[in-house]
């Protein structure tokens, strides 16, 4: 049956200005990190996408090596687009990134011209589009000299293959010195992509202050602690959880401290009359330097609650200084060896 979007698609979510540039995201944007892979049923995939846009969902995000397999995350939302999606394609922001292993070899990986450019490249063929949005170095490289880097995101911007450029996982330290090196190239840093959730709180202070002063938007992923901050943990570790698959979250860190914080989170979330999930993604977004969340879906109904965050995003001072009390870091940042340079 064919797509057609909801009319009503932008009455229902806010959108939020990136940095000092004149793109706005929804307060909530998807990610195809998990659940859009081979493993999963396509139609699933098609209905989310669906609905995400019909709720004012605009910007998908995506990398290269999102599947499994490698790349077929990108090949199967390229399908979907192709089907659903090509007419709306400029009301949509799709983004993707190069930096993680992608193929064998030396090629194949960090922050050389080479690699990212081949990427890109091989990213528009699996999705079958002739421009991303927004084009991420995924993780600093220590051994490729930064103005090597920041020039293929530039060459990319030029060439027309993307229309912003963006880094993820950098240090404060660096996220300034990439601002610079792009600021002289005449193709300004749009948008850093960090881990930030009340369990990982790395990006507090340096990081958001170097944002704020180089007009750089910030898009936070795993809002939800790879998930321990939803109600799937209280009571043990299901099955099929990525926690029970030892997938992006080790059950080393359901310690009996970390689920009594977590416990007091959800107690405070039903007095706020939200789910655990949906006052972790309205934490996020209490900062206004914080462009958007970044969730991941496996159902519609998994979606469908994360946007009810957007129903209560205001906090009291009581409430934000009860929050501290148990929102400590947990241990869950394992993008940390990125940003430690």
């Amino acid at each position: 049956m064919t797509y057609e979007a909801a009319e009503n698609r932008y009455e229902s979510i806010p959108y939020r200005r990136t940095g000092r540039s004149g793109l706005k995201l929804p307060a909530v944007s998807l990610g195809l990190w998990h659940n859009f892979g081979d493993d999963k049923p396509l139609d699933t995939q098609r209905a989310i996408l669906r609905r995400a846009f019909d709720l004012g969902v605009t910007h998908f995000d995506l990398a290269n090596n999102y599947g499994p397999p490698y790349g077929s995350a990108e090949t199967n939302f390229g399908r979907i687009f192709r089907e659903d999606f090509r007419p709306y394609r400029d009301e949509i922001v799709l983004s993707t990134k190069a930096g993680y292993d992608m193929w064998p070899g030396p090629y194949g990986e960090w922050g050389s011209r080479k690699y990212l450019l081949a990427s890109l490249d091989q990213s528009l063929k699996r999705m079958g589009v002739e421009y991303v949005d927004i084009f991420y170095s995924h993780r600093f490289d220590p051994e490729t000299p930064l103005e090597e880097t920041m020039g293929a995101l530039d060459h990319a911007v030029r060439s027309g293959k993307a229309l912003y450029a963006g880094i993820s996982s950098y240090s404060a330290e660096r996220t300034a010195e990439a601002a610079a090196i792009l600021r002289d190239m005449g193709t300004p840093l749009l948008i850093h992509q960090p881990s930030y959730s009340m369990l990982n709180r790395w990006i507090e202070g340096p990081l958001l202050d170097t944002l704020d002063q180089e007009g750089v938007g910030c898009i936070a992923f795993s809002p939800l602690a790879q998930g321990m901050l939803t109600d799937k943990y209280l009571n043990g570790i299901p099955e099929g959880s990525r926690a029970g698959q030892g997938k992006s979250l080790s059950p080393d860190l359901l310690t009996g401290e970390a689920l009594g914080h977590i416990r007091s989170l959800n107690e405070m979330a039903e007095k706020r009359g939200q789910s655990l999930a949906q006052m972790a993604i309205a934490w996020t977004l209490r900062d206004q330097r914080v462009t958007s969340a970044l969730i991941g879906a496996s159902s519609v109904a998994q979606l469908e609650d994360s946007l009810g965050a957007l129903q209560r995003l205001d906090f009291s001072d009581d409430e934000l200084a009860t929050i501290d009390r148990y929102a400590v870091e947990a241990g869950i940042n394992i993008w940390a060896a990125s940003s430690a340079h």
